[in-house]
């Protein structure tokens, strides 16, 4: 909490850099500004300090600038990556900050801007990230890149440049609030909202949010090819999806690390996986080394993966001394998954993609090794969701790809969601995906999990 503190000083006293939209994490921090002048309110999930999150009454927000548009959500989820939140990792964060990237819902309200590509009550999902539409990225649709969405002074002078705004996610990447929220305002909406078709239900819809797109990223910018073995760090949402659409692109084999628990999870969701608990084996590379080690010289062929996608985070230190540093504000990453990775593949052909959380600075990094053996280290960066939207869209309506069979596990009540953030933090309750459902959520689509309480 120290680097945050740190961060919040920082930013008041560097000079902000212009943005093009208006920001807020929560209404209430500027209620003349962002709060709907009705005084009407919501209930939202706010961060109350490390390891403390809530259901609470807050100003609901208003249209702010010409582009745009309230909406009523109908399906919110939590991520893997809100743990970061939860534990303080990422800089920034402040006492209030509405959580939550990952919605879909209904138009509310609309700015005039806006009125021009939509309209009240259409049925639209909203990408994490903020893009203006217009900048040098988001015209190529790279869309997590925006350079006109985020005026964060501390993530400029740590990143060196900056990556677009993003919903419900710290100060860091621009101060919105987000969407684990009965309401939320959504900027540019006019490029940030894809309307839902009639076919395709919000339990499906909503995950083209973050990761669906997330994990395609990773596949298609590491370069997984026919034959591939790859191995996949993380056998959560984004790691089964990346499972999926590795096997899509011809991979021959799909190895997972992880825990037992994770683990007899993604047998069941990709049964041609092998599986590798890193608390069991934990020379990572060498297990690695015996299950491909048929690959060897009589087959003319090295061992080790084709491809390792890092889909955990920099935030999980095994050893002693990487929690030490970490808990002492010496680094904000481990890279021990990194390192594994790098030491699991073939030398001058093995590539790593990483599209797991990195915020700051590590300590031991194996570049060495990275170095000698030539490894391709591919940093996915934030995946820029305009770019895939529309294809994994189409690939929903024609069936060949099922987030609800695949990840969605459970269907709660927004005023559940703590308790959701306690059992993912524990990895308990056979927590895959959530389906969050509010006061304008309809009744659950055919096939999809039932409305239950979390114990």
């Amino acid at each position: 909490m120290a680097l945050n503190a740190a961060a919040n000083l920082a930013e008041r006293v560097l000079p902000q850099y212009p943005t093009t939209t208006t920001s807020g994490t929560n209404p209430a921090n500027d209620p003349q500004t962002l709060a709907d002048p009705s005084g009407a309110t919501m209930r939202a999930l706010v961060w109350e300090g490390v390891n403390k999150v809530r259901v609470e009454t807050v100003p609901k927000p208003r249209v702010v600038d010409e582009d745009d548009v309230v909406i009523a959500i109908t399906g919110t989820t939590v991520c893997g990556s809100d743990l970061h939140l939860l534990h303080g990792a990422l800089l920034e964060m402040r006492k209030g900050d509405i959580l939550g990237h990952e919605f879909c819902g209904k138009v509310e309200s609309l700015g005039p801007k806006a009125e021009k590509t939509l309209k009240k009550g259409q049925r639209v999902v909203i990408s994490f990230q903020i893009a203006c539409g217009e900048c040098y990225y988001c015209q190529r649709k790279l869309s997590s890149q925006c350079l006109c969405t985020n005026k964060s002074a501390v993530e400029k002078k740590l990143y060196g440049h900056h990556t677009a705004g993003m919903f419900g996610y710290a100060g860091v990447t621009g101060g919105y609030a987000g969407g684990q929220a009965e309401y939320v305002r959504v900027p540019h909406a006019s490029v940030n909202c894809l309307p839902i078709p009639d076919d395709v239900p919000d339990e499906k819809a909503l995950y083209l949010s973050d990761v669906m797109p997330t994990s395609y990223h990773c596949v298609v910018d590491t370069g997984v090819k026919e034959g591939d073995i790859v191995g996949i760090w993380g056998a959560g949402p984004i790691g089964l999806f990346a499972a999926k659409w590795a096997l899509m692109k011809g991979a021959s084999r799909i190895i997972f690390i992880d825990t037992k628990e994770r683990l007899i999870i993604a047998k069941k969701k990709i049964p041609q996986a092998e599986l590798l608990d890193f608390q069991v084996h934990t020379d990572v590379p060498a297990r690695i080394e015996e299950l491909t080690k048929g690959r060897g010289v009589e087959a003319g062929d090295a061992p080790g993966l084709d491809v390792a996608l890092e889909c955990a985070a920099g935030e999980y230190a095994k050893s002693l001394v990487h929690k030490a540093q970490m808990a002492l504000g010496l680094e904000t990453d481990t890279p021990e998954l990194l390192n594994e990775c790098i030491k699991s593949c073939k030398s001058l052909e093995g590539r790593v993609g990483v599209t797991g959380i990195y915020a700051g600075l590590t300590n031991g990094f194996a570049v060495g090794p990275a170095m000698e053996r030539g490894i391709r280290l591919i940093f996915n960066g934030q995946a820029p969701v305009h770019k895939y939207w529309h294809e994994l869209l189409e690939l929903l309506q024609r069936g060949e790809i099922d987030p609800v069979e695949l990840i969605v596990s459970h269907r709660v009540d927004l005023e559940d969601t703590p308790k959701v953030y306690e059992l993912m933090e524990k990895r308990q309750g056979g927590i895959i995906k959530i389906f969050v459902q509010t006061k304008f959520s309809a009744d659950p689509a055919p096939a999809t999990p039932p409305l239950r309480p979390l114990h």
